[in-house]
């Protein structure tokens, strides 16, 4: 593992913590327009406005706190697959990227073109959507507060057997 010095350490946290609350900042504005929407205002000035933080801010932000998070355990002794908290907000970035990038963003463009014809049940969509991401970027934050679980089994160094 890489040693890298303290004050890049803290930059690389301090940058995955910025583009972190961004991240979540912008999936509430998204919650936010959704709700709107569904309490009466005008789709065809909210899901453009919708499409627009959705493709400019969320998704790429929310691939830049995937390379910070990543380049940050890599370069860390936390590492990327030593301990059980770590591995578990990776597989939920990563499954949280994967649904904003192939199917969040695509419907947040879809919903900005067609605005009032967007079907019910896509509207309903697109509030579903961001209080998940919401709740998952809650718990991946939990998960770097409390650190539960301990190192993986496999990572734990043998521990030396004693003779009397």
């Amino acid at each position: 593992m890489p040693r890298i010095r303290p004050t890049t350490r803290k930059a690389l946290l301090t940058l995955h913590l910025v583009t972190s609350l961004g991240w979540l900042g912008a999936d509430l504005v998204l919650l936010t327009l959704g709700i709107a929407v569904q309490r009466g205002a005008d789709p065809a000035v909210v899901y453009p406005v919708t499409a627009l933080v959705g493709t400019v801010l969320f998704a790429p932000l929310s691939v830049l706190v995937w390379l910070i998070g990543v380049a940050s355990s890599l370069l860390t002794p936390w590492g990327l697959l030593r301990h059980r908290w770590v591995l578990v907000k990776l597989v939920l970035t990563t499954v949280m990227v994967g649904l904003v990038l192939f199917l969040l963003t695509p419907n947040l463009r879809h919903a900005g073109v067609v605005g009032a014809a967007l079907p019910a049940r896509d509207r309903a969509d697109l509030v579903i959507a961001p209080a998940v991401s919401t709740s998952l970027m809650i718990i991946a934050t939990v998960l770097s507060t409390y650190k539960p679980w301990g190192r993986r089994p496999t990572s734990r160094p043998a521990r030396p057997t004693t003779t009397p």
